[in-house]
């Protein structure tokens, strides 16, 4: 059967042959053997509901095989024997070319050269899926083929629900992950729904569609990292020879020493497994491999000396560097954490003492010690971390809750008022104040063809919309105008693209709405093929995090989740081609509520209808919560926003004069 007759088939008519599990792959940590025997029985009763009745005897034995080894059923067998990867949007069977784009979309995030797990369908950060199994896959390409644009798709973290009549203008997919009921929302809540078939987690892009490998984290932690030296070194000092220190290069992407690169220092990353350090070498997002601590730092002392602008990947152990580091008084200016600290006992987050392999065994074998041994890695790590920032390092929590897993393990991060953490996280200093609070966030686009000569004409598109805007901006966001600027003039020569024809860089609504409307009227032109807009859920306005996005929000309402929840129903009301709702992306299961969209551009003028309607709300409904928050840099913001679009309107705080509260209790 050939790729179309395989989408539109669904679940296969006959029975497929059973596949052997790849041996070279990267495969997903073994999850907890979490369910009791009855919920086993259950978890596969729910799996055979996919099937007839007549394979369920044969399917039985071999689901409860995945269930005892992998503490999951991903129903292997019924993986395509065709390639995943993002091909033309042309190539896709569909009624609706909206559908196709979304199609195009899921192949990219399951596409083997993208995707940290891809047998298992998972995407990054270790558990960040876009299905639970290969059937709920088979299905939901199935119903996109076939759907037309006056119906849309319901999926239940992963699961298609099915087609429901809609409207031309409805979204058409409308995605939720993990949305469980709030007292139900702890991490082992997460095994047990998981195991069971029920929920997922969905990362914040995995799960929505939109991940466009290492380069969508790439451009924020470029702007993070320069703002940090910034922040950190004298005007006008450069951060050449300066050294950035981190952790993680699997769950997370390569982000971090291309970021390192771009901003001009020395970027020292460890990371514990070598098959993710060795794939993100040899896809060119870092320079160097190094597996002995001893040449690590004999190469780092020879970088400073000669002010070198280098990546270094350590296949090892994060705490044994910042220990060495501090015993050989390497001076790290800059230091971070960027480890999948969300899911810290199930292969998020690997202890010092231990390797990669016996720490996998020994999650599955002994949770209990294996939690101890993170937790005292942790502490470690910290009481190393303290000693390096009081010589002057600048530390920062990178959104993936190093801070919050380090206070759970009794380290010594605290504040002295014993409620807040003893280091900022790169919200709080950097991203919330300086991009989020004027509204530029994370725009993303892929250019549907897979044409490099239509994502070199988006380059220079976005390039010259960002400089007409900047001739006419305020002072206030000149920095991050010229910021990114640079940043697109630059990205083609920075090799930055794995997988889909994709771009991304810093806008607010301004320049997101400008940039597509440019779009698409070139591909109203002929000049290029159909564009899909998205974006980051880390934005201005689609995730409530209180250790993350919303961490700079002072006004105790940091712990809601209304913005999130208001951006997914506006932004599908106001034109998105398809939505996204979760629970738990970036920093953990109960601990943030995230959401996404995408929008297929055509060149036609409902497309610019909806861009203008869409993105306007999808930015400014989070610099309207911003600045009921009192955030200078949010009210100044709106206010402008205010008086260049006379249809909104919106409630401005009266600010307090702190003595007046003084001697009221």
């Amino acid at each position: 059967m050939n790729f179309t007759s395989q989408i539109l088939q669904g679940i296969p008519n006959e029975l497929p042959t059973k596949k052997t599990y790849p041996k070279n792959a990267n495969s997903a940590p073994k999850r907890k053997d979490i369910l009791s025997l009855e919920e086993k029985k259950l978890a596969i009763k729910n799996a055979l509901r996919y099937f007839p009745k007549k394979w369920h005897k044969v399917l039985s034995q071999e689901f409860a095989n995945e269930l005892k080894e992998f503490g999951r059923i991903y129903m292997f067998r019924f993986k395509p024997d065709y390639k995943i990867y993002a091909r033309n949007i042309s190539e896709y069977p569909a009624n609706s070319t909206q559908a196709a784009a979304i199609m195009l979309m899921i192949q990219n995030n399951l596409n083997p050269d993208v995707a940290q797990h891809p047998e298992e369908l998972i995407t990054y950060g270790g558990n960040g899926a876009v299905f639970q199994n290969w059937a709920q896959y088979l299905l939901v390409m199935q119903y996109l083929a076939t759907m037309t644009d006056e119906q849309t798709l319901h999926l239940y973290s992963g699961h298609p629900m099915g087609l429901f009549p809609s409207s031309k203008n409805a979204p058409r997919v409308v995605v939720t992950n993990g949305m469980v009921i709030p007292n139900y929302s702890k991490p082992n809540d997460w095994e047990k729904m998981n195991a069971l078939g029920v929920s997922q987690y969905g990362q914040m892009t995995a799960g929505s569609f939109m991940y466009i490998g290492p380069q969508g984290i790439v451009h924020g932690t470029t702007i993070t990292v320069m703002n940090a030296f910034r922040k950190f070194l004298k005007k006008n000092e450069n951060p050449n020879g300066k050294i950035f220190l981190t952790a993680g290069l699997g769950g997370m992407s390569g982000a971090q020493p291309k970021a390192g690169n771009i901003a001009g220092c020395i970027t020292i990353c460890a990371e514990i497994n070598p098959k993710a350090a060795k794939k993100r070498h040899q896809q060119g997002w870092v320079d160097i491999l190094i597996d002995d601590i001893d040449v690590l730092v004999k190469r780092t002392l020879e970088a400073q000396k000669n002010k070198d602008i280098v990546s270094i990947a350590f296949i090892g152990n994060i705490v044994d560097v910042w220990e060495r580091f501090d015993k050989e008084n390497i001076f790290i200016h800059i230091g971070s954490d960027q480890t999948s600290l969300h899911i810290p006992l199930t292969g998020g987050y690997y202890p010092v003492d231990l390797s990669f392999d016996e720490s996998n065994i020994l999650i599955k074998e002994n949770p209990e010690l294996f939690k101890e041994k993170v937790q005292e890695s942790l502490r470690r790590q910290v009481n190393s971390i303290n000693k390096h920032t009081k010589k002057g390092t600048y530390f920062f929590d990178y959104g993936n809750a190093f801070l919050l897993e380090a206070s759970r393990a009794g380290a010594a991060i605290m504040a002295e008022n014993n409620i807040d953490f003893k280091y900022p996280s790169y919200v709080q200093d950097i991203l919330g104040p300086m991009c989020f609070d004027y509204g530029f966030g994370p725009f993303r686009w892929v250019c549907a063809s897979g044409k490099q000569e239509d994502l070199d004409k988006t380059d220079e598109i976005a390039a010259q919309v960002l400089q007409e805007i900047m001739e006419n901006a305020p002072e206030e966001i000149q920095l991050q105008m010229q910021d990114n600027i640079t940043w697109i003039k630059n990205a083609k020569a920075n090799k930055m693209v794995v997988g889909s024809k994709a771009r991304i860089l810093y806008a607010d609504a301004e320049g997101r709405i400008k940039i597509a409307k440019a779009f698409n009227d070139a591909i109203a032109n002929n000049e290029i093929g159909a564009v899909i807009l998205g974006r980051d859920h880390h934005d201005v306005s689609g995730t409530d995090s209180p250790f993350r996005e919303t961490s700079n929000i002072y006004d105790g309402s940091k712990f809601t989740a209304d913005m999130a929840i208001h951006n997914v129903i506006g932004d599908s009301f106001r034109g998105a081609t398809w939505v996204s709702i979760h629970n738990g992306g970036g920093v953990g299961w109960g601990e943030v509520i995230n959401g996404g969209f995408g929008m297929l551009l055509d060149g036609t003028k409902e497309a610019e209808e909806k861009l203008k309607n869409m993105l306007f709300y999808d930015v400014n409904n989070g610099i309207a919560r911003r600045s009921w928050a009192r955030n200078d840099e949010a009210i100044f913001a709106i206010k402008r926003e205010m008086e260049r679009t006379p249809n909104l309107k919106i409630t401005l705080p009266n600010l307090v004069e702190e003595n007046l509260l003084n001697n009221l209790f």
